[in-house]
């Protein structure tokens, strides 16, 4: 069975990683994706991110080959005219555009939404930015740390003792990658019908604000606001959090009547079920400071590996706390191979169509501009148009005859 996305190009405009991630998702479904970058560097996280300061300074950082897998690069500086130009004739080609750049930025460069989908009506623009369009901070630069910050996110994580705690991982980026890649999918659906391209406005901000739906959907409705808790369990149910163990941490998820039942059993603490603060939810609501005391006391008695073994037989939600390395060993990731989704052992999709993963086209993304003279060569341009274009700085092709 053919991707999904076959037969449909990309025009991957966008640097650092929630833009290049929501074109990688893209082309692991089956789309072409042509990387947009600037002549001489490139997109400036080939050359920051990871632990490897080696693969970074020849500007192969793990952060840019994460999302950077099977796209093929065009190398064009689009603040000349015929830099324009040459992007005006590859977004006719194009079903998709996907860019990260701040509304005055396309006001400079004459690739505003406008302007894109005047040059290509079934053209889908597919924005991504801090704050979205149509607000006093929709020129605001953003990156994750600053969207965790200003979305209350960060105020979430931690505790009082600690303060607010940035999450280990940009996951605002990611979220806001999928989010636009939903975006395009969905506008993609509907030109079947209208004939008709769309403008996929994302905003990092609100993508941030749906990660945290029911927290946000509390505040409102009731007007309380929300503290950081730690690690105790979004349900707040007094058996549900993590707690730590005579070595290790356990993540217990025991929200259920049924659960809190198996709970007690695997502890040996039926007695829980006839006591009178514990026996059903509002009881132990009422009294979780006793509880979580008596649950925390007997879980220290074991190490974490014993109860999970031991708790996971009983039916109970839980998991031991693990390392990344740890956690990608585990039998739902090694059995279904998540880290061999995207080339080269890259992250994929987090989802399977039919069994298939998706699979990006190439393994490791090439040089700055690899793939221009093949690109321009398909646009219609000549090799006496190329050789001008890369004479006059426009284009760049590292390594062809016609360089």
């Amino acid at each position: 069975m053919p991707a999904p996305l076959t037969g449909i190009r990309v025009i991957d405009w966008t640097h650092v990683l929630a833009g290049p991630a929501c074109a990688y998702y893209l082309g692991l479904l089956g789309a072409e994706v042509i990387k947009l970058e600037r002549p001489g560097r490139g997109d400036a996280m080939r050359h920051r991110g990871g632990s490897d300061r080696d693969r970074a300074g020849n500007g192969r950082s793990t952060a840019f080959l994460t999302q950077g897998a099977g796209k093929r690069s065009l190398a064009l500086d689009l603040s000349t005219a015929a830099g324009r130009d040459v992007f005006g004739r590859l977004l006719k080609s194009a079903d998709v555009l996907v860019e990260n750049h701040r509304p005055a930025t396309l006001e400079r460069l004459e690739a505003t939404e406008a302007r894109t989908r005047t040059l290509n009506p079934r053209l889908i623009h597919c924005a991504m930015t801090g704050y979205g369009r149509n607000n006093e901070m929709a020129n605001a630069p953003a990156y994750d740390v600053n969207i965790q910050a200003i979305s209350g996110l960060m105020s979430l994580t931690g505790t009082g003792e600690t303060g607010p705690t940035r999450t280990g991982a940009p996951v605002v980026d990611y979220a806001t990658a999928l989010a636009g890649a939903l975006g395009v999918l969905a506008a993609l659906l509907a030109r079947r019908t209208s004939g008709k391209g769309a403008f996929v406005d994302v905003s990092m901000l609100e993508t941030a604000f749906a990660l945290m739906g029911s927290t946000v959907a509390d505040y409102r409705l009731t007007g309380t606001r929300p503290k950081p808790r730690g690690n105790a369990a979004n349900s707040r149910s007094p058996s549900s959090g993590t707690f730590a163990c005579k070595e290790g941490h356990i993540s217990l998820g025991v929200n259920e009547e049924a659960q809190f039942r198996a709970l007690a059993g695997a502890l040996n603490k039926e007695d829980w079920l006839s006591d009178p603060r514990f026996a059903h939810g509002t009881a132990r609501d009422r009294h979780r400071a006793a509880l979580e005391a008596e649950l925390t006391a007997i879980l220290r008695s074991k190490t974490a590996a014993d109860w999970e073994a031991r708790l996971m037989t009983a039916g109970v939600p839980c998991a031991r706390l693990r390392t990344l390395p740890q956690a990608l060993e585990l039998p739902p990731a090694a059995q279904r191979h998540y880290a061999e989704r995207g080339a080269a052992g890259f992250a994929g999709l987090p989802f399977l169509l039919d069994g298939d993963a998706g699979s990006a086209r190439n393994t490791e993304p090439g040089r700055v501009g690899a793939d221009t003279y093949d690109i321009l060569s398909a646009l219609g341009y000549d090799d006496g148009e190329i050789d001008a274009l890369i004479a006059a700085g426009v284009a760049e092709c590292p390594g062809s005859p016609h360089k």
